[in-house]
């Protein structure tokens, strides 16, 4: 009894001699409560009429799209996939789909993502937000939505926000350095005024340095502006290879940045220059000498982020979660001191 003719599920609810609100519990994986005979029955309808829901029918009668908005900072790198590929995971099982939005760590893009978005009737947004996204929590609450920052956060307490522990790791690897020889330490860092997980990088950084009381210097490399020449000024100025310096690179994109022109200069790399980055583990384990790296549980942070996120719709709550997880230290060659 193929049909070419779109039913809708009263349609379907007659053929199979049940209620509307019956057929659209069988729907939607709510059969416990329901009769194994008129399960069958729905059931023998639905692949006798070749019967598909309307995804947009569906969504205005149980007010949900099943859609979560994703909006990261740059989708290019492997720590992005890492998140996407978390949160893709878990949504799946709970038959959600994922809207990704690039913003390049831009406000004004993520105004345009998050209006956009709501516009479509996602159901709540995974975000790791700029310093500026605080103006938009409002219209994604008055609009009824759910929201869960990732890997950054704006200044509130009244929201899930799932992170890596960037300040203390970064502090704890630096006093780490210190013991293995390293006497002047350089950081090199995208402006940390933009992202909250910059922020306290720079703060874990300057913290252990002025405990420790060695030479140190923070360069600020401005994305906008970026070019190899300036960055070439600015470790030619600051690495005196005479001492043992520690380059501590603190962004994903200025690391392979960074070790192109160290290579250029010929720096005496795992020799009395050592270089640290974040991430970038599909190539860094590779290069010449090996770079020693920290690494964040992007992973995790995306499973984690969607299970607040959906707990969050499916129960109708505003969740104020904090979880921090632990990053880890990759060590390889380039922190390695050569006497």
């Amino acid at each position: 009894m193929k049909s070419n003719v779109r039913l809708t599920i009263n349609d379907i609810a007659k053929l199979a001699n049940t209620s509307k609100t019956t057929v659209s519990f069988y729907l939607n994986n709510k059969t416990e409560k329901m009769s194994d005979e008129t399960r069958e029955r729905i059931r023998k309808v639905i692949e006798e009429t070749n019967y598909t829901p309307n995804p947009v029918a569906r969504s205005l009668n149980s007010k949900s799209t099943k859609l979560i908005g994703v909006l990261i900072g740059d989708i290019t790198n492997d720590f992005a996939n890492k998140i996407v590929k978390g949160i893709d995971d878990v949504v799946q099982q709970h038959h959600y789909q994922v809207l990704i939005g690039n913003t390049n760590y831009n406000h004004e893009t993520e105004v345009d993502y998050v209006s956009r978005m709501l516009e479509m009737g996602v159901d709540g947004f995974i975000v790791q937000p700029t310093v500026l996204f605080g103006d938009l929590i409002e219209k994604i609450h008055k609009s009824g939505k759910f929201l869960v920052f990732i890997d950054s956060q704006v200044e509130t307490l009244n929201l899930n926000v799932i992170k890596a522990n960037h300040k203390e790791a970064v502090y704890d690897t630096t006093k780490t350095l210190a013991t293995m020889g390293y006497e002047s330490f350089v950081m090199i860092t995208a402006n940390p005024k933009i992202l909250s997980t910059r922020i306290e990088r720079v703060e874990g950084f300057t913290e252990a340095v002025q405990e420790l009381n060695v030479d140190h210097q923070i360069h600020i490399i401005e994305e906008a502006e970026y070019n190899q020449d300036k960055l070439e000024m600015v470790i030619k100025k600051s690495v005196d290879t005479r001492k043992k310096t520690l380059i501590f690179v603190a962004n994903y994109w200025l690391l392979p940045e960074v070790f192109l022109v160290a290579r250029a200069l010929e720096l005496p790399l795992a020799q009395n220059v050592g270089l640290i980055g974040f991430d970038n583990t599909e190539w860094t384990e590779y290069a010449t000498p090996s770079i020693t790296t920290i690494v964040q549980p992007a992973y995790k942070e995306g499973r984690r982020a969607a299970d607040l996120l959906i707990a969050s719709i499916e129960n109708n709550t505003r969740g104020r979660e904090h979880t921090t997880l632990q990053c880890t230290v990759n060590w390889q060659d380039s922190t390695k001191i050569c006497d």
